[in-house]
């Protein structure tokens, strides 16, 4: 049993009491919300508006091995968000052009007007079409890393984080930054290569969002 508070659609308000420990919150007679000794749960739980920040949700790992895709979607990603961890474990591609974040809005994936840098030990590599995510990308190499999304304002994206390549190789840690603002809320991060052909091999990446 449980302390019950029920909205009736015939009665109004309704509400029934014991010792049980145990509050539902019904919604005619059904159970939408249970707070008891083991935590709280939700049924049907919808959330609308802005958030602020204290909940991190994960994306669904994508294993790159398979599949040889030439790219990687992350959509449906909430308006509310405001910062995105990009995650990259050993990620690696058939070729050697660079390998670089693409971000995406209601009218689709935006390939122009990012800014962006990748530094490795005072070289450097620039891009308009996408956020690079390394400096340089040698054959058999291996990229590891995290890079950063944050909203600083409207629509406008920057991006840092540092990437590594594996096996090591002679100054193999680059830095990153850049910016884009797109024409619409963000919905879409897409893990891509610059020539949009190479395709992915090895490794695995995922997001985290927040607001």
């Amino acid at each position: 049993m449980a302390v019950t508070l029920n909205a009736s659609t015939s009665s109004g308000f309704v509400s029934t009491a014991d010792t049980s420990g145990t509050v539902e919150i019904q919604s005619n007679g059904t159970t939408r919300l249970t707070v008891a000794s083991g935590g709280v749960t939700a049924t049907n739980l919808t959330a609308t508006g802005t958030f602020g920040g204290g909940v991190v949700t994960s994306g669904t790992a994508v294993n790159l091995a398979t599949g040889s895709p030439t790219s990687v979607d992350f959509s449906s990603i909430p308006s509310w968000v405001k910062r995105i961890t990009i995650m990259l474990a050993g990620v690696s591609s058939n070729s050697t052009s660079l390998i670089q974040v693409q971000l995406g809005d209601a009218g689709g994936i935006e390939t122009t007007g990012y800014l962006s840098t990748a530094q490795n030990a005072g070289s450097s590599a620039n891009s308009t079409t996408g956020y690079l995510l390394t400096q340089t990308n040698p054959a058999a190499a291996s990229l590891t890393g995290n890079a950063f999304l944050c909203k600083i304002d409207g629509n406008t994206w920057i991006l840092n984080g540092d990437t590594a390549q594996q096996p090591t190789v002679s100054a193999s840690v680059s830095s990153l930054g850049g910016s884009k603002t797109l024409s619409d809320t963000l919905t879409t991060v897409r893990l891509t290569t610059v020539n949009g052909t190479d395709t992915f091999d090895a490794g695995s990446i995922n997001i985290l969002y927040e607001g």
